[in-house]
C-alpha cells in the first residue's frame, strides 16, 4: 500500500519537478553564456554548480537515473571549474552547452514518460566531459601539520595521511528513506580517524515544534585519511541527493575555506566559524580567547582574535576577514528582520479563468452602474460608484498578476546569437536593454517566434562577416541590440544592427520580377521597406538553413497584428537597420475611449487618445472613403470620418467631434457623432466572419448589453498612409513624396 502511495505521489509531482528543472536548464544556459564574457566569475561558477545539482538531486528523487547518471558527469566538470583545476575555454563552454540541450532533451522525455532517446550522443558526449575531466592537473595533498590545523597523536597522523574537511548537511527525509547519520559517520572509520566532530545543532527546530520523523542534523568533521575524494563520498552515497555535502582537501587553497563559510550557517561568533570550517581546531581558539584575556587583565591593548589566529595558528587573512563578513551579516540580520518576498506557483489556466471572471464583474459592474444613474437614489449611485472603484482596483491587480518581464524571453536570444553567428562565421555581440519591462504572459508567449525570425534575418541578412565590416570601416564585431521600453500606453521592442542595411535597389528589382510593382516604378522609401513584408518575398541569393525561402517576414506580420500590434522597418545602408515593433500592455481588458456615431457605438484605446476637440470645419470635401484633413495648430492632420468607412447613412451631426489620436511617430483625426467617455473594456474576440473586417480589433459588452466594436487605430491610419486626399497632399508636407533611388 505504501508503495502505491508512493507511486501516486511521483506521479503527480513529476510535472512539478519538470517545470522547475526547465527552468533550471534555462538558467544554467545563460550562466554559460554570462561566463563566455567572465570566465573566472566565482559567483557565476558556484551558481552554475548548484542548478545543475539542484537538477542532479531532484532527477534522483523521482528515480530518473538517465538524468542523474548524465548530471553527474557535468556536475563533476563543474566542480573542477570551481576548484580551478580546470580552465574554462569556448571549446569546453561548447560543450556544456551541448550537454545542456541534452540534459533538456532527457526532462522533455521524462515529462513525457518515453525512453530518453538520443544514447549515442550521450555517450559521445559523457566521454568528452571525461576527457576534460581527466586532463585537469590533480591536486597534491599537503600534510594537514603545515596548516598549523592538528597537535599531537592527531597532527602525527595527519602528517602521514592528510587531513579532510567534511562538511554535511542531511536532508529532512534521510530518516523516512531509512538513513542513520550515525552509522554513515561510523562507515567514516574504515577509511581513516575521526579527529574531531561538531554537530550542528542550529536548524533543530524547538522542542514543541520538533518533527521527530525529520532529519535536522548537520556535522563538522575533521577526518584524516589517505583516502581519495571519491572513496570518502562514496560514503555518503546513499544520501548524496538528499544531502549537502562538500569535501575540503588537505592542503586546499584558503579560498575553499572562504567558500564554505559563506556557505555555512548563521553563526554569531567568529571563532565557533572557524572551528566550523575546519581552519583551526578547538585548542586553539580557546587559546586564542585565553590569550585576550590575558591582555585585559593586564590592562594592556586587547588583540583582535582574528589577529591573533593568524599569528599563532597560521590562518590565512582572507578566511579570517570571510569569517568576520559572515559575523557582521548575521549582526545585520538579528536587526529589524527584512520580510523576504514570497512566491507561489499558479497554473495558467487557473489565472486565465481569474481574468476572465474579472472582466464579466467589470461588465456586470457597469450595467449595475447605468441602471443606478438611471432610476437610482442618490445613495444606490453613491454605492455602485464605489464598487466601480473597487471593481477597478481589482481588475488592475489581477492583470499585474499575468505581468512578466520581457527579458527571460531576450535572454533566449544570447543562445541563438552566439551559435547562429558561429555558424554563419560571423563575430557578434548581443545587447539587452529593458529586460525589466513587463507585458502580459500570454503575449510574451506569442511574440517570442517572430522575434526569434527578426534576429536570425539580422544575424544573417543584416551583419556582415568581419572580414566585410573591416573593409567597410567598420569594427569587425557586429552588434544587435534587443531593447524594450514603455511608450505612450504600448510596449516598444526594437531590433537593432549596425549591419549592411536594406539595399533598396535590390529590393525594387525583386520586386519588379515578382509582379509586386510595375516595371521601373519607384515609390516613396517606406513602401519600398514594406515590400519585405509581402508573402514569398526574400532578397536572398541561396536558399540556407536560415533564409531564403520567402517565408517568414509575413508571418511576422500577420502574427503582430493578431496582437493587436504593429512592425516597422527603418533602415540607412551602410549602417543598418532597426525593426520596431508596438504591442498593448494586455489582450484580456483595457482602458477604452467611447464613441459614438448614428446608433452604434465603437471603443478607442485610451493610451492611444491625445486630445478631443471640436468639428470646426474639414478643410475640403470628404472623400467618398471617408478621408479629409483639418487644421490643427498650425500643421494639417488629416482625417476619417468613422460614418462614411463603415457605411453609415445620413449627414454628419451639426456638433461632431474629431478625437486626435496617436500612432507611432504620427497622429491623425476621427470624425465621430458623440463623444461617451472612459470606458472600462473587456476584450472580447471577434467570430471567424468578422476577422477579416479591417479597423477593428475586437468587441466589447456594454453595461446595457449592446456591442461596441474596438477600433484598430494602426489600420485606420495605415488606410490614411495610403489613400490621402487631394487637399491634404497639397497642404501636408511629406518627405517620403521625394523617393530615392537606391
Amino acid at each position: 500500500m505504501t508503495g502505491d502511495a508512493d507511486h501516486g505521489f511521483i506521479t503527480e509531482a513529476l510535472p512539478a519537478f519538470i517545470g522547475e528543472a526547465r527552468e533550471q536548464i534555462a538558467s544554467l544556459e545563460q550562466l554559460l553564456l554570462q561566463l563566455e564574457d567572465a570566465p573566472g566569475d566565482r559567483e557565476l561558477l558556484d551558481a552554475l554548480f548548484r542548478c545543475a545539482h539542484t537538477v542532479k538531486g531532484s532527477a534522483g528523487i523521482f528515480g530518473l537515473e538517465r538524468i542523474v547518471e548524465f548530471m553527474h558527469h557535468v556536475e563533476t566538470l563543474l566542480d573542477g571549474l570551481r576548484a580551478g583545476r580546470i580552465a574554462l575555454d569556448p571549446s569546453l563552454n561548447t560543450l556544456l552547452l551541448e550537454c545542456n540541450d541534452h540534459a533538456l532533451r532527457l526532462i522533455e522525455a521524462a515529462g513525457g514518460g518515453e525512453d530518453a532517446a538520443g544514447d549515442d550522443r550521450r555517450d559521445v558526449l559523457v566521454a568528452q566531459l571525461r576527457a576534460a575531466i581527466a586532463a585537469a592537473p590533480v591536486p597534491v595533498p599537503t600534510p594537514a601539520a603545515a596548516r598549523g590545523t592538528a597537535t599531537g597523536e592527531a597532527g602525527n597522523e595527519a602528517a602521514r595521511s592528510g587531513r579532510w574537511h567534511i562538511s554535511v548537511r542531511f536532508g529532512p527525509d534521510t530518516f523516512r528513506n531509512g538513513m542513520d547519520p550515525a552509522a554513515i559517520l561510523a562507515y567514516l572509520g574504515k577509511l581513516g580517524s575521526v579527529a574531531a566532530i561538531r554537530c550542528d545543532v542550529d536548524a533543530v527546530p524547538a522542542l514543541d515544534s520538533l518533527d521527530p520523523e525529520t532529519c535536522h542534523m548537520g556535522f563538522e568533521v575533521a577526518f584524516d585519511s589517505a583516502a581519495s575524494r571519491d572513496e570518502i563520498e562514496e560514503a555518503f552515497s546513499f544520501v548524496r541527493e538528499d544531502a549537502r555535502l562538500h569535501l575540503i582537501e588537505p592542503g586546499a587553497d584558503p579560498q575553499v575555506l572562504i567558500d564554505l563559510i559563506d556557505s555555512m550557517p548563521d553563526t554569531p561568533r567568529l571563532g565557533e566559524i572557524l572551528v566550523a570550517v575546519g581552519a583551526i581546531s578547538r585548542a586553539q581558539l580557546d587559546e586564542g580567547l585565553a590569550e585576550q584575556r590575558r591582555s585585559a587583565g593586564s590592562g594592556a591593548e586587547v588583540p583582535r582574535l582574528g589577529d591573533l589566529l593568524h599569528e599563532h595558528a597560521g590562518v590565512a587573512r582572507p578566511v579570517i576577514e570571510a569569517a568576520s563578513d559572515k559575523q557582521q551579516l548575521q549582526r545585520r540580520r538579528d536587526g529589524p528582520v527584512a520580510e523576504e518576498p514570497r512566491l507561489i506557483r499558479v497554473q495558467a489556466d487557473r489565472l486565465d479563468a481569474v481574468i476572465n471572471l474579472v472582466g464579466e464583474l467589470v461588465i456586470a459592474s457597469a450595467g449595475a452602474s447605468l441602471l443606478a444613474g438611471q432610476n437610482g437614489p442618490a445613495a444606490l449611485i453613491e454605492a455602485n460608484a464605489h464598487i466601480g472603484r473597487l471593481v477597478e482596483d481589482i481588475r488592475n491587480g489581477a492583470l499585474q498578476l499575468r505581468m512578466v518581464p520581457i527579458g527571460e524571453t531576450f535572454a533566449r536570444f544570447r543562445r541563438v546569437v552566439r551559435d547562429t553567428a558561429a555558424q554563419l562565421g560571423k563575430d557578434v555581440v548581443l545587447d539587452i536593454s529593458g529586460g525589466d519591462t513587463e507585458l502580459d504572459k500570454s503575449m510574451v508567449e506569442r511574440i517570442a517566434d517572430p522575434l526569434m525570425h527578426l534576429v536570425r534575418n539580422a544575424l544573417d541578412h543584416g551583419l556582415e562577416t568581419p572580414a566585410d565590416r573591416l573593409a567597410a570601416g567598420k569594427p569587425g564585431q557586429g552588434r544587435l541590440t534587443l531593447s524594450a521600453c514603455h511608450e505612450s500606453g504600448a510596449v516598444l521592442i526594437r531590433i537593432r544592427d549596425d549591419g549592411r542595411g536594406i539595399r533598396r535597389r535590390k529590393v525594387l528589382e525583386r520586386a519588379w520580377e515578382r509582379g509586386l510593382l510595375e516595371n521601373g516604378v519607384v515609390p516613396a522609401d517606406d513602401a519600398v521597406l514594406k515590400l519585405i513584408f509581402e508573402p514569398g518575398f526574400s532578397t536572398a541569393e541561396q536558399v540556407t538553413n536560415l533564409s531564403g525561402r520567402g517565408v517568414g517576414m509575413d508571418v511576422v506580420r500577420r502574427n503582430i497584428e493578431a496582437l493587436r500590434g504593429t512592425v516597422s522597418i527603418t533602415s540607412v545602408e551602410g549602417e543598418g537597420s532597426t525593426i520596431d515593433i508596438r504591442l498593448p500592455l494586455t489582450l484580456a481588458i483595457i482602458d477604452g475611449f467611447l464613441v459614438g456615431v448614428d446608433a452604434s457605438r465603437f471603443i478607442l484605446p485610451l493610451e492611444s487618445v491625445v486630445e478631443v476637440i471640436e468639428n470646426r470645419g474639414l478643410s475640403g470635401d470628404i472623400d467618398e472613403q471617408g478621408l479629409g484633413c483639418m487644421e490643427l495648430r498650425g500643421r494639417v492632420l488629416p482625417v476619417v470620418n468613422l460614418r462614411a468607412v463603415f457605411g453609415f447613412e445620413g449627414r454628419l451631426p451639426p456638433r461632431g467631434s474629431v478625437v486626435v489620436v496617436r500612432c507611432g511617430a504620427g497622429s491623425f483625426g476621427i470624425l465621430v457623432d458623440q463623444l461617451l467617455g472612459q470606458h472600462q473594456t473587456v476584450i472580447k474576440p471577434l467570430s471567424r466572419i468578422f476577422r477579416g473586417l479591417r479597423g477593428v480589433s475586437g468587441s466589447s459588452i456594454l453595461g446595457n448589453g449592446d456591442v461596441a466594436l474596438i477600433l484598430e487605430v494602426n489600420t485606420l491610419h495605415a488606410s490614411i498612409e495610403g489613400r490621402r486626399p487631394v487637399a491634404a497632399l497639397e497642404a501636408l508636407p511629406d518627405p517620403s513624396r521625394n523617393p530615392q533611388s537606391a
